[in-house]
């Protein structure tokens, strides 16, 4: 009677710590194709937990403690190249982590590059000849960065949520959506702030800022194997450039794609940074418990 007991507790336990995933309403894309179901594996490659072959844009929400939900949400897309999601150190660890704080997050699948059954060694083969291929999958992955802000804003109060503090946060590849996301919206479905990555850039087509830019937190690393820090320097330059509110951190160590994976190094506190930041702009208001 005891086990059954202990049992029981672990299992409402689990229930209770369950995420819901809602897929993000979208239109099917015109120009490409999967075959095959969504796949989830852990990568021997990229030593960490990954998504390939989306098709079908999702959210995955984590709710924070309600004695400290402070209203504000941020949206997270992963990065992978958009051959697959690191789903875990740039998504859902981060998404605890925020929740911690007091803040909902919402990880956001949205369409990858099609894929068999293993997109990230896909991705490694193809090195410097993958941009193409991405840029033809990115306006749909951007689209589903539109919607999922949509849908988080619509839904606001069933979530809980204030639908003027909606913030999206990409890494790599989500970093790229994140940017294409500011350049392709309205003020309906436009963030009220953005958290740029090690933001993969330059395969993003040249455009001007939006007139009415968001506040933009970035975060990069000097050493970043892809050479990314030039081209968010310039981005952070061209911000403030144009009087919009922007924070850069530019580590000196920190490679690319480290997400919440703890280096011993000074980047390892940047999701710290990022939560100072937020509330000495007013997007975050802290709530202490009861």
């Amino acid at each position: 009677m005891k086990n059954l007991a202990v049992f029981l507790l672990f299992q409402i336990a689990a229930m209770a710590s369950a995420q819901e995933i809602v897929t993000v309403p979208h239109k099917a894309a015109e120009t490409v194709q999967w075959t095959g179901d969504e796949k989830e594996y852990f990568s021997a490659l990229w030593e960490t937990q990954v998504v390939t072959n989306t098709s079908i844009p999702t959210l995955q929400i984590f709710k924070p403690d309600p004695q400290i939900a402070n209203g504000t949400s941020v949206i997270i897309a992963p990065g992978g190249g958009l051959y697959a999601h690191s789903i875990e150190k740039e998504g859902t660890d981060v998404a605890n982590w925020l929740n911690q704080k007091g803040i909902t997050a919402f990880v956001l699948k949205y369409r990858l590059v099609p894929t068999g059954e293993d997109g990230v060694k896909e991705l490694m083969d193809l090195q410097e000849k993958v941009v193409p291929i991405v840029k033809g999958v990115l306006p749909y992955s951007i689209k589903d960065g539109i919607n999922a802000i949509a849908y988080v804003r619509a839904n606001a109060k069933t979530l809980g949520i204030d639908p003027l503090k909606v913030g999206f946060m990409g890494f790599s590849a989500g970093g790229s959506v994140t940017l294409g996301v500011i350049y392709n919206t309205d003020e309906t479905t436009a963030p009220n702030f953005i958290v740029p990555i090690y933001a993969w850039t330059y395969v993003l087509e040249e455009q001007e800022l939006p007139e009415e830019a968001p506040p933009m937190f970035m975060v990069c690393a000097a050493d970043d194997p892809l050479m990314l820090a030039p081209t968010n320097i310039k981005l952070y330059a061209e911000w403030i450039d144009e009087g919009h509110v922007g924070e850069l951190h530019m580590y000196a160590r920190g490679g690319h794609g480290f997400g919440m994976q703890a280096q011993g190094k000074p980047s390892d506190k940047w999701i710290d940074r990022f939560y100072e930041w937020s509330v000495s702009e007013g997007l975050t208001i802290p709530k202490e418990a009861n």
